[in-house]
């Protein structure tokens, strides 16, 4: 093989290996993204909970000042009742503190309801607490183990990087130009190799004065189809 065609396929080694530390690179934000989504959706729940427990409580005591101001009338009506002198007067009271006893005794029921539902948000509550605590334990684990997979690829992108310019610098200038061309175009591979006369770049048979050209190694030979360099697959 060419000795410049050895370095250049090295050479396109690891530009290979530089895409996929790319590709995989743009991958983390997503990952982290999807990871933190988790933690959204629990915290929403979490949020969800505590407005629903914060609702029924107020509903509560709404009720509970609803049975008061009643209670406080039946105790008005009853200190009215007793000073009244007049039948009439006496029985309308009567019907009145009736009337707001009833009330007071609905009010008392619906608060006992009310309560079991308090009770019952504060169970879901408390169920999305544990759970947010579960999740952001776990999305902890997932963005630090991201955080170090970033880092880590940094790391082998910069020595990938270094060995690549060293490599650049063994190419001829008169083929280096084309290679990064190709390699542009050519979705990161522009070398490939000759297998049973087809190129593997292309799945395409090459023409025979190409095949023979290849097989004598002794000059840079392109696929007349796709363009790629071509290398004796060995």
């Amino acid at each position: 093989m060419l000795e410049e065609l050895r370095g250049l396929l090295i050479l396109q080694d690891r530009d290979k290996r530089l895409l996929v530390l790319a590709k995989d690179l743009a991958k983390l934000p997503q990952e982290e993204a999807r990871a933190r989504a988790k933690l959204a959706g629990d915290e929403a729940a979490v949020k969800h909970a505590k407005d629903a427990l914060h609702a029924v409580e107020l509903r509560v005591k709404k009720i509970e000042m609803d049975a008061e101001t009643r209670r406080t009338t039946v105790k008005r009506l009853r200190v009215q009742q007793f000073e009244t002198k007049k039948n009439d007067e006496y029985n309308a009271l009567g019907h009145e503190i009736t009337r707001y006893e009833k009330e007071v005794d609905e009010f008392e029921t619906q608060e006992l309801q009310a309560m079991e539902e308090v009770d019952a948000f504060r169970t879901k509550f408390q169920e999305a607490n544990e759970l947010l605590g579960k999740t952001r334990a776990v999305v902890e684990t997932d963005l630090a183990a991201i955080r170090d997979r970033h880092a880590r690829m940094l790391e082998q992108q910069n020595e990938v990087r270094s060995e690549r310019d060293k490599l650049v610098q063994t190419v001829s200038e008169d083929i280096l130009p084309l290679y990064e061309k190709l390699l542009k175009s050519k979705e990161g591979t522009a070398i490939a190799t000759l297998h049973g006369g087809k190129c593997t770049g292309c799945n395409m048979k090459v023409i025979a004065s190409t095949a023979i050209a290849v097989h004598s190694e002794k000059e840079i030979t392109q696929c007349e189809n796709c363009g790629r360099i071509l290398a004796m697959d060995e």
